[in-house]
């Protein structure tokens, strides 16, 4: 079994190597966190539907979560350098289309770019990082500091954007991720290269498998939201990803190198955090997208104010870094991640008893401070764990499984939470859609055209057309009444009130694991010998 370094060992180029890292998760998070602000101003630019919007972060995080792995894989075989610049170039190319784009499509198409390069820069960010600082205590110093960074990167961002949107245009924030890419690019040439190559090869069976079957679960809910779930091509996809990610699961366990070491979930620590990661990391981004989509997209306030509540939430995770830091080397992450699981939920249930009606945006910054608070505890104690499990051959595994992990808690944030409230609000608009229609005094054909607005675009739609366009023979728009204004924006406060007070409950599910699943256990108990299986440390 291999032995770690008491304390202190650093490979050369230890400060640089770190200063390229951290930047590189800086520019991932600020690239990745941008619609946070502006999601209400891409609603009203680009008239999307509840869905079209929700695609906007799902085009970014469906790339970056179903090659995390493989890209991993890539960095330990050939060299993390060069490759943590290539995910600075492809952000600088998906920052560019996004800048230019006049259409939700192109938005989208700039948004998967990007997440392509934040696919390489989260994993790749880290493993250099973790191959300086090969002690324990070197590490946990580390990748606090790495955690810290990426919380400054999502504090920044949406406030950037908000910036940006209430004093210009949101497309130069897109100019200031160029800019920072750039940078980024330019302080990797002083890091040290790394790689881990023994035992290590591509897999592309199972790298297919999982990035299949995780993009047909993830349509399927998006989709499913506004079109329903039970018509064909949904159902269709619900199932092909079921089969596809059970193949995954399937070639993973039988190849001699794969993609992810499913025997580290042998370890019964490292198998409670991942679970409690992806339901915990869920509704954190869950609470996070339902405050933007309530204060932008539903009560169409300032984007300057959500990225102020951005700055609320990500603020505090990085000033207890230190904090954090002292943490991971002396207390149990049972107790630190079930105390930061416990604030989110406390958030998220908070914020479920808001009335939609109440235009009060400060009455977020409390729970949006309880967010940040349980974020700041979660987010380095997760990855601390997963790294120190392991011995440093298995770096890169270890920290490409952390991020995907995370991110795919994050990516399943806004499209399940999106799915409940938007499937949840249209219900409501379409069964009361008759009677509005009635009261409003609307004619013909104004009528016919606001209930297709409603049956076609949903309550999103609904709430946000300022005017009912004309057809036929009456061409000239007529203002929305207020009674459809009325149901629709009622409806929607109804529906992210639940979605609140499921990711509450979520956040509370993950505290409860982690602190019974955890009981009596060490995260640093057990190691992977040289055959991939677990042994007793």
């Amino acid at each position: 079994m291999a032995q770690r370094p008491l304390s202190g060992a650093r490979a050369p180029g230890y400060t640089p190597t770190v200063i390229a890292g951290c930047s590189a998760v800086l520019l991932a998070q600020v690239a990745y966190s941008l619609p946070g602000a502006l999601n209400g101003t891409f609603q009203q630019e680009f008239s999307t539907t509840g869905s079209q919007l929700t695609w906007i972060t799902a085009a970014f995080a469906i790339p970056m979560v179903v090659l995390e792995l493989t890209t991993g894989v890539i960095g330990d075989l050939f060299g993390r350098k060069r490759l943590l610049q290539a995910g600075a170039a492809l952000t600088v190319a998906g920052a560019l289309v996004c800048c230019l784009a006049r259409s939700v499509e192109v938005m989208w198409a700039g948004q998967v770019v990007a997440g392509l390069g934040a696919a390489i820069l989260y994993p790749i960010s880290l493993a250099l990082i973790a191959a300086v600082a090969t002690d324990e205590e070197g590490r946990a110093r580390s990748i606090a500091l790495w955690a810290g960074f990426l919380s400054i990167g999502a504090a920044i961002s949406p406030l950037l954007g908000g910036a940006f949107a209430e004093n210009g245009s949101w497309r130069g924030a897109y100019a200031v991720v160029i800019a920072a890419a750039v940078l980024s690019f330019v302080l990797t040439f002083r890091a040290t290269d790394s790689k881990a190559p023994e035992g290590r090869r591509l897999d592309v069976p199972g790298q297919l498998t999982l990035a299949l079957g995780l993009v047909a679960l993830l349509f399927a809910a998006t989709q499913g939201s506004e079109s329903g779930f039970a018509r064909p091509e949904i159902i269709g996809a619900f199932a092909a990803g079921i089969v596809l990610l059970a193949a995954f699961v399937a070639i993973e366990l039988r190849t001699g190198v794969p993609l992810l070491n499913l025997h580290l979930f042998a370890n019964r620590a490292y198998a409670v955090v991942a679970a409690a990661t992806v339901v915990g990391m869920f509704a954190f981004l869950a609470i996070c997208y339902s405050m933007s989509i309530w204060l932008g997209a539903v009560q169409h306030q300032s984007a300057l104010r959500i990225g102020v509540l951005f700055l609320f939430i990500q603020g505090p995770a990085f000033l207890l870094v230190p904090v954090v830091s002292r943490l991971i080397r002396t207390v149990s992450p049972r107790w630190v991640l079930s105390a930061g699981f416990a604030l989110m939920a406390v958030a998220g249930l908070w914020c479920s008893t808001f009335d939609v009606a109440d235009m009060s945006w400060t009455r977020f910054i409390p729970p949006m401070l309880a967010l940040g608070a349980g974020f700041a505890l979660t987010v380095g104690s997760i990855t601390a764990v997963a790294i120190n499990t392991v011995p440093v051959r298995l770096a890169g595994m270890a920290s490409a499984t952390t991020n995907l992990l995370r991110d795919f808690g994050f990516a399943l944030g806004p499209v399940l939470i999106a799915a409940l409230a938007i499937g949840r609000a249209n219900d409501t608009v379409h069964a009361g859609l008759g009677a509005a229609l009635g009261a409003s005094g609307l004619a013909h054909p104004y009528s016919d055209v606001a209930g297709g607005i409603a049956h076609e675009g949903g309550a999103m739609a609904l709430n946000s057309m300022p005017v009912v366009p004309g057809a036929g023979p009456s061409p000239q728009p007529v203002p929305m009444p207020q009674q459809l204004h009325a149901l629709a924006f009622d409806a929607l406060g109804s529906a992210y009130n639940t979605a609140f007070l499921v990711a509450g409950i979520c956040a509370a599910a993950a505290g409860a694991l982690t602190l019974v699943g955890l009981f009596g256990r060490d995260e640093a108990t057990a190691e992977v010998d040289d055959t991939g299986d677990l042994v007793a440390a």
